[in-house]
This record gives structure tokens, sequence and C-alpha cells, in this order.
């Protein structure tokens, strides 16, 4: 029986070119949030590549929002390609896997929640960056 009162896990995936400042992952989360009517306090934590280890927009948001960011593998997130709204195959070639942002938000949020995630906020494109959100109960 679950707690009705516990909120869900809500987790940020990000993924951007390198180089990507931080203004763009910001302006980008901010309008997602805003158009899905979800507050910033909400957000557990923030996902990535582990390609995307050394990027310092994402470090920066990360430091900037106090939120925890986690990296997953190409082979961890290959694992939720059946669950993506889009496979990039740009993406895979440089990466290993169709979608940065959408696996890594479902990785974060089902290992964070002990649960299965799905995707509540679909990949959202802006300038240099790709963001989705996932959630776990």
């Amino acid at each position: 029986m679950t707690d009705v009162s516990s909120a869900p896990t809500l987790v940020v995936g990000l993924g951007c070119q390198r180089g990507c400042p931080v203004s763009t992952l910001r302006a980008l989360l901010d309008q997602a949030l805003q158009a899905h009517q979800i507050g910033l306090s909400e957000i557990k934590a923030l996902a990535s590549i582990d390609l995307k280890r050394e990027e310092p927009g994402l470090i920066e948001l990360a430091e900037q929002l106090a939120l925890p960011l986690m990296y997953f593998s190409s082979e961890q997130l290959a694992t939720y390609q059946a669950q993506l709204s889009h496979h990039s195959d740009i993406a895979f070639e440089r990466t290993g896997c169709y979608g940065v942002a959408e696996s890594a938000a479902l990785a974060l949020a089902e290992q964070l929640a002990q649960a299965p995630a799905k995707l509540l906020i679909p990949r959202q494109k802006y300038a240099q960056a790709t963001l989705a959100l996932a959630s776990a109960a």
C-alpha cells in the first residue's frame, strides 16, 4: 500500500551539445515546467548521460538549482529505448542511445523511487539542448 501523501518522484533528464550555456538549459527547463504547471520545487534531481559529466552548463544548472545531477552510461539508457517518444539517430551515433533526455529521466526516476517511471513531459528541444521529465510514484 502506498502513502497517498507522498508526491511522485519528478526527475528532469537533459541532453545538450558541447558548450551549451546554462542560460539555454535554464530557459528550456523554465519553459517546460511552466507549460505543464509544475513547480521547480517539485523536481528531485537532474539526469544526463555520463559523456556529459564534464559539461559546464549542466553542472552549473545543478548548482543553481541545488539539485543532484546523476549520470548514466549509454548501456543503462539503452534499456529505456521502447519508452522513448522520439528516436534520434544522431543521438545514437554520438552516444549509443536513441534519446538522452528521456532515457536519463526515466532511469533516474526509477532508481530514486524504486518503481516504474513514465514520461510526464516528452522530449522538448530548444537551441542546443533537450529536456524530458519523468515521474515515478
